[in-house]
């Protein structure tokens, strides 16, 4: 007996018009991200001749034209802003439900894209990976080094599973696991009349000329909130790096003192004499790193198992670990 129903299969007909396939609506969301055909064509492992046809196929299938071609850039069209929206919102789905699936099957195996920011990859990653080497050997990390705006947006969008960045970060749909605590320190050039010394107060800070990332890094914001905190009104930027090792190179070379949290400081400061370092009276200024997550993501569960055995693993660093 024939039976009548609905069919969900890619490639099938509904309203008269062939539905959509996953890598054209990939094809159209990278497009709709980049505004540039081979730029969106890289980032998806994907030939520019195949993504332009992609496009072009969604186009036909959907009966409207998303995007506009010039000589010189892409545009969306009124439509291909609307639904741009609905791509990225089916790609994470589809994203979820593998991850649903992966998780059923069996945890810690499979992939796990790892977001971390440049001022915490560097020093927690020689931890991160000899943990996940020596007890998850079937998990397959990727890594993804981003400031904290292109980190969220990647876990909005299931580019990235999990973040290891700095908190609290105050996002609708976003779970924090804290990891630790650790203090700022103060990073002067030899010479330095703070250089050295121990007890600082956090008063001091409005007099330093003090050196700092560039837009876009957490740490520079907190640096700024440590200064109005302690009762600075300017925003003291006269010179700024794009790493923390320009900036303690900038510290040696006599244009200023910095702040570097202190699982950075032997990193970064013990391959140059010129540097002193100062510690700030208790309480110091601190920073949270945490692990972040989709809110009811569906591998929660392994997240937390895997913080908790981060926490033991940072114990040699100089932190204050946080139960979360």
């Amino acid at each position: 007996m024939a039976r009548a129903g609905i069919t969900g299969v890619t490639g099938t007909k509904a309203h008269g018009r062939r539905q959509p396939s996953l890598s054209q609506l990939r094809a159209f969301a990278a497009v709709a991200e980049h505004l540039h055909f081979r730029d969106a064509a890289a980032a998806i492992g994907m030939s520019q001749p195949a993504l332009s046809g992609a496009v072009a196929a969604l186009e036909e299938s959907l009966g409207v034209t998303l995007v506009e071609r010039t000589t010189r850039k892409v545009l969306l069209s009124p439509a291909g802003e609307r639904l741009a929206v609905r791509a990225k919102a089916v790609l994470a789905e589809v994203g979820a439900l593998l991850e649903e699936a992966a998780a059923v099957r069996a945890p810690f195996t499979g992939a796990l894209r790892l977001g971390v920011i440049p001022t915490v990859a560097p020093y927690l990653l020689p931890t991160v990976l000899g943990l996940v080497h020596e007890r998850y050997p079937s998990l397959d990390l990727q890594v993804h080094e981003e400031q904290t705006a292109g980190l969220l947006d990647g876990l909005a969008t299931g580019r990235l599973d999990l973040l290891l960045l700095a908190v609290p970060l105050g996002v609708p749909g976003v779970a924090e696991i804290p990891l630790y605590d650790e203090d700022f320190v103060l990073v002067t050039p030899l010479g330095h009349p703070l250089g050295g010394r121990e007890g600082i107060p956090r008063a001091a800070l409005r007099e330093l000329n003090l050196l700092l990332l560039d837009e876009g890094h957490c740490l520079r914001d907190q640096a700024l909130d440590i200064c109005r905190e302690a009762g600075r009104a300017d925003a003291p930027v006269t010179t700024t790096a794009a790493g923390l090792a320009t900036l303690v190179q900038l510290v040696a070379g006599g244009l200023g003192v910095t702040l570097l949290p202190r699982t950075a400081l032997t990193v970064e400061t013990s391959r140059n004499g010129s540097l002193l370092t100062g510690y700030f009276a208790d309480p110091a200024p601190t920073r949270r790193v945490a692990l972040a997550m989709r809110t009811g993501a569906a591998r929660a569960a392994e997240y937390t198992e895997l913080a908790a055995a981060l926490r033991e693993a940072l114990r040699p660093l100089p932190v204050r670990l946080v139960r979360g």
